[in-house]
C-alpha cells in the first residue's frame, strides 16, 4: 500500500472516529417530571389529575381506570404550557387507578405513559365516564413508558457512516498520488 493510499485511510478512520462519538443525533422529546396524585401512591380520593411535563406540551389525552377498565375522566383534559389538568368525575371509591396518558411534545413527536395510585378512605361512588366510540390509550399495566426515539438514533449512525465514507472519498480525490 503506498504512502498516499496509508494516509488516506488513516484520515478517513480518524474522521469516522471522531463523527462517530461527537454527532450523536438530539433528542428533543419531553417526559413526565411530576404527577398528582404521585406514581404508587396512596391517597384521598382526587377532584382531578395534574401532569407536568419538562416542555410545554399539546393535545392532552388522558384517561383514569380501574381495574375494571371503567373509565373516570370527566371532560377533555387541559394544556397550559408544560401543565395538563384532566378532572375527575366525581369523587373516585377506594380501589386501585391507572392514568394513561398521551401529548404531543414541542417537536412534533408523541409521548405517552402510565402510573398507578391507590385511593383509600373514600365515601363516594364516583360514576365511570361514558365510553368513547373510539378506543383510546389505555394500557393495563404498571408500564412508564416514556416513549423513545431509538428510531432517529439509526438514522443518526447511518447518515455518519455516510458522511465518514463521503470524507473518505474526497480524501481519497484530492491525495497527490506518490507511487
Amino acid at each position: 500500500m503506498t504512502r498516499a493510499a496509508l494516509r488516506g485511510a488513516a484520515g478517513a478512520g480518524a474522521l469516522a472516529a471522531v463523527l462517530a462519538t461527537t454527532a450523536v443525533p438530539a433528542s428533543a422529546h419531553t417526559a413526565l417530571t411530576s404527577a398528582s396524585p404521585e406514581k404508587d401512591s396512596t391517597v384521598a380520593a382526587p377532584s382531578q389529575i395534574v401532569l407536568t411535563y419538562g416542555d410545554p406540551v399539546r393535545l392532552p389525552r388522558v384517561v383514569v381506570t380501574d381495574g375494571s377498565q371503567r373509565r373516570y375522566q370527566a371532560g377533555p383534559a387541559r394544556a397550559v404550557d408544560n401543565k395538563i389538568t384532566q378532572a375527575v368525575g366525581g369523587t373516585l371509591p377506594d380501589g386501585k387507578y391507572t392514568v394513561g396518558w398521551r401529548v404531543v411534545a414541542s417537536d412534533g413527536h408523541p409521548v405517552e405513559g402510565t402510573y398507578t395510585f391507590t385511593v383509600q378512605g373514600s365515601s363516594g361512588t364516583a360514576r365511570p365516564a361514558p365510553s368513547p366510540i373510539r378506543k383510546t390509550i389505555v394500557s393495563t399495566g404498571d408500564t412508564d413508558d416514556q416513549g423513545g426515539s431509538s428510531g432517529w438514533l439509526w438514522i443518526g449512525l447511518i447518515a455518519l457512516v455516510l458522511a465518514a465514507a463521503a470524507g473518505a472519498a474526497a480524501w481519497f480525490r484530492r491525495s497527490p498520488r506518490q507511487d
